[in-house]
């Protein structure tokens, strides 16, 4: 097995390998989070919007296994009984992102659980850091799902800086070997990866979606809130949805407002788009890195490249 760096970050987690699995609602399942796990790296459950007895499978489908569970800050408000609930499970680590850590941090610490913590600002890293996170996910508008508008190779070095003693992690437009090593080189201690997970045989997604996810470029991809809408997710709006355009987006990207007047209606038809991978309907979410993803396969087989690549480059560049 390649090991590339032993860090304040491998060793809090017990990672052989810097890399490590975004917890993508409705996608970042417990076989996922346990597969990337097995391969050294660490895997996520997405918690999503907040159904208890989805996560509750989704753990117990896990298992034992090395892994964490990341929510939507935001969405916790009305959910409640979802962090207590998940701390009981014991899992490695507790990821929030889009919203103030603040009201959570106190019930996880007191857990024992690693707070991760993940920030698309300069200012939210400071924030988080001295509400207690203690790993950041410095996240760039090239991730896929949500997020803000600075771009990742500017955003992590400035986190790095800001952060002190914090370990980060690199996360937007990061798919292979090369995106670990220059996240390594900025100063992350790791990667945080959804793109390039979302076609893994153990991902959640539908496998129509993932066969559309290989064949895709980032140029194909668009930023905004018109399938929030459509789904009923109220986003707060500095919070963008990166994923491929499509021919819902291009009908109506237009005129955005109809999509408020007639999400509702439109409502049922989206779900019945998702329960058969319609990609011409439904969001793909992935970001600009999907450039990379050219095949569904294991996620061991992910994680076992990229640590591959990411040790070539640093010996090259070493021996340079």
């Amino acid at each position: 097995m390649t090991v590339i760096c032993d860090t304040a970050l491998t060793q809090m987690l017990g990672m052989t390998r810097p890399i490590m699995s975004a917890p993508m609602a409705g996608v970042s399942g417990g076989a996922l989070a346990a597969a990337v796990s097995s391969a050294g790296g660490f895997g996520l459950i997405g918690g999503g919007y907040g159904d208890r007895a989805w996560l509750s499978r989704q753990l117990d489908i896990a298992q034992d296994s090395r892994i964490g569970v990341g929510f939507i800050t935001w969405a916790l408000a009305a959910n409640a009984d979802l962090l207590p609930m998940t701390i009981e499970r014991k899992p490695k680590a507790i990821f929030l992102s889009f919203g103030d850590i603040g009201p959570y941090a106190p019930l996880i610490h007191r857990a024992g659980v690693p707070l991760i913590a993940q920030v698309q600002t300069v200012s939210a890293a400071k924030d988080a850091a001295a509400k207690g996170a203690q790993i950041i996910v410095a996240q760039g508008s090239e991730a896929g799902g949500h997020g803000g508008a600075r771009g990742t190779m500017a955003l992590v070095p400035a986190v790095v800086d800001a952060v002190g003693d914090i370990p980060v992690i690199a996360a937007g437009g990061i798919a292979d070997g090369r995106g670990l090593a220059a996240a390594l080189m900025l100063g992350a201690q790791g990667v945080l990866c959804g793109t390039v997970f979302y076609a893994a045989h153990e991902s959640l997604a539908h496998t129509r979606a993932k066969d559309v996810a290989t064949k895709a470029l980032g140029d194909h991809t668009v930023r905004g809130s018109l399938f929030d809408s459509v789904r009923g997710h109220d986003w707060p709006e500095q919070w963008q949805l990166r994923s491929l355009e499509n021919e819902l987006y291009r009908n109506w990207a237009r005129d955005p407002e109809s999509v408020k007047a007639q999400s509702a209606d439109f409502r049922s038809r989206y779900a019945d788009a998702e329960a058969s991978g319609d990609a011409s309907i439904m969001a793909v979410i992935v970001g600009e890195a999907i450039d990379l993803v050219l095949q569904i396969e294991p996620a061991s087989d992910i994680v076992e490249r990229m640590a591959t690549q990411a040790a070539a480059r640093l010996r090259l560049f070493t021996r340079a």
